[in-house]
């Protein structure tokens, strides 16, 4: 009997397998079509949340890869509309990197998309990305909240979550291996 080959899955594991390359390389990981950002290692995750230098080109190159728009090393060469979808993408996976970072640290209970594989969330971008932005984090129920944060509008609990980064961003770079 012949085998019937899904030639759309086939495409995403070879853009899977070219998005992948250089983050393979670089922390000397495996990464595939079913990855999911809670899967990363400590090391993978803490670099990526940063958002600098390379782990800025890192996500670049899997969002480019993913879309079709060449690697990561072509960003320039883009047009502004182009530029600017690569850019919210980044963005979008920085925020459930960082999130990640939170509810490793025992932060958070939950965040939108954690669910979904990487390759998921950047393919299906214009369908997931809205609705997912649209959510906030769950606050973790041992997380020391004031009775005002309770009171809060959505809006400010998102903000506050997003006040909290920066000091997660130290806290899990000073954790041990453990995360």
């Amino acid at each position: 009997m012949s085998k019937v080959i899904d030639l759309n899955e086939s495409r995403m594991v070879v853009a899977a397998n070219r998005g992948f390359r250089n983050w393979k390389s670089h922390f000397n990981e495996d990464f595939d079509l079913k990855t999911r950002i809670s899967h990363l290692s400590r090391h993978t995750l803490c670099y990526l949340a940063q958002g600098r230098d390379k782990g800025t080109f890192l996500l670049y190159d899997l969002i480019m890869n993913l879309k079709g728009l060449g690697s990561g090393f072509e960003f320039e060469e883009l047009n502004p509309q182009q530029k600017i979808l690569v850019i919210d993408q980044y963005l979008f996976l920085l925020d459930r990197i960082r999130f990640e970072c939170m509810k490793r640290l025992g932060w958070l209970e939950a965040y939108p998309g954690e669910e979904y594989p990487l390759v998921e969330l950047i393919v299906g971008f214009e369908g997931l990305g809205p609705s997912l932005h649209a959510k906030i984090p769950v606050l973790s129920p041992g997380f020391p909240v004031t009775e005002e944060y309770s009171q809060m509008n959505t809006f400010d609990k998102d903000v506050y979550i997003r006040k909290l980064i920066p000091k997660a961003l130290e806290a899990i770079e000073s954790q041990s291996t453990t995360l």
